[in-house]
């Protein structure tokens, strides 16, 4: 029995049109973005290092990555492309890459990457912050956190003298 199974019709089925654009949206793709036909990681220049069949190549730090960032090379050493060329898995990590992502520039989630930019934007050395910091530190430096008012404790109710 295929008790796990959708019946036929049932409203877990693709349609044939469903399944049509998606081969449409497949192709679409094979034809616009280059496919990964090797990949290893480079342990003297410490980069993953994957071929297109556009006979170009990328290559990036494993920190440039989310979930790659505490890799180590043994970890790193095996890696599976899949059957569309699309992803790149690290079986040691159970970790994978999308490589149309990858060719965007996107290494990870929007929050993952968001929070990579603001690391960058913090140790930017612009002579624009250089001035503002150096003035700031003139005028005494950053102003000390203002402690809240804490709520005061509740006074205990009284107690009752016990009679003996």
């Amino acid at each position: 029995m295929y008790w796990n199974s959708a019946m036929p019709g049932r409203k877990f089925m693709v349609t044939h049109e469903d399944f049509k654009k998606a081969n449409e949206r497949a192709m679409e793709l094979k034809a616009q973005v280059p496919r990964a036909v090797s990949a290893r990681y480079d342990r003297r220049a410490r980069q993953i290092v994957i071929q297109l069949n556009s006979n170009l190549g990328i290559f990036f730090s494993p920190r440039d990555a989310e979930g790659f960032e505490r890799a180590t090379p043994e970890q790193l050493s095996e890696i599976s492309i899949s059957p569309s060329g699309y992803g790149i898995h690290f079986p040691r990590l159970d970790a994978d890459l999308y490589l149309p992502s990858l060719l965007e520039g996107v290494f990870g989630s929007e929050r993952w990457m968001a929070s990579r930019m603001g690391m960058k934007g913090g140790i930017s050395r612009s002579t624009a912050k250089t001035t503002a910091a150096r003035a700031n530190g003139r005028l005494g430096g950053r102003p000390a956190s203002k402690k809240r008012p804490t709520a005061s404790p509740k006074p205990a109710m009284p107690r009752r003298k016990q009679s003996c």
